[in-house]
């Protein structure tokens, strides 16, 4: 418990008002033997569990759980350290050297147009074969795809039935009279 100075000062005055003056010396010294005798029993109780866990090997398996729960050991260090050299890191002291721009300039477009009427229709660009294997896949799936999207449509439509209608609001048609209107 914390008391202030205040609620201390508050205390004793009302234990010299209740107690009286005669008797309050004699309940203070018995007051502080009674705390003295609970510290005791309480660093007795303390050692007894402790010798008790040395005894039983308690102690040995919470220094291991310590050993394992250590940062170090799991190599949470190394990340540390990585990422305080991030924090700490200059880009302005080191800036990134890129050998050529990482966006090309813009063509303009008198170019582009010049260039795209005077060449023939260009060949396929050489690929290797991992990207060639790629492209069949890709192509293999999207005929997969088709093929089941149209199985669908026609599971969902069949044959004999009727259009499907548009939404929205709908004329009644005139009855035809036969002539023509004027």
């Amino acid at each position: 418990m914390d008391f202030s100075w205040s609620e201390m000062l508050l205390v004793g005055i009302v234990a010299l008002i209740v107690i009286g003056p005669k008797d309050l010396p004699a309940m203070f010294r018995e007051l502080g033997r009674i705390t003295a005798k609970i510290r005791a029993m309480g660093r007795e109780f303390s050692r007894a569990m402790e010798q008790a866990a040395s005894e039983s090997g308690v102690k040995d398996a919470v220094d291991g759980l310590k050993a394992v729960s250590n940062p170090t050991g799991a190599g949470l260090d190394a990340v540390k350290s990585a990422a305080d050299r991030f924090e700490k890191w200059d880009p302005m002291k080191h800036p990134a050297v890129t050998a050529k721009p990482l966006t090309p300039p813009p063509v303009p477009a008198k170019a582009v147009a010049a260039a795209d009427a005077a060449a023939p229709e260009p060949a396929a660009a050489a690929v290797g074969p991992a990207t060639e294997a790629l492209y069949e896949q890709k192509a293999a799936r999207k005929a997969v795809m088709d093929e089941a999207a149209a199985k669908l449509k026609a599971i969902s439509q069949p044959a004999d039935a009727p259009a499907p209608r548009t939404p929205g609001r709908r004329r009644k048609k005139p009855a035809s009279t036969g002539g023509e209107e004027a």
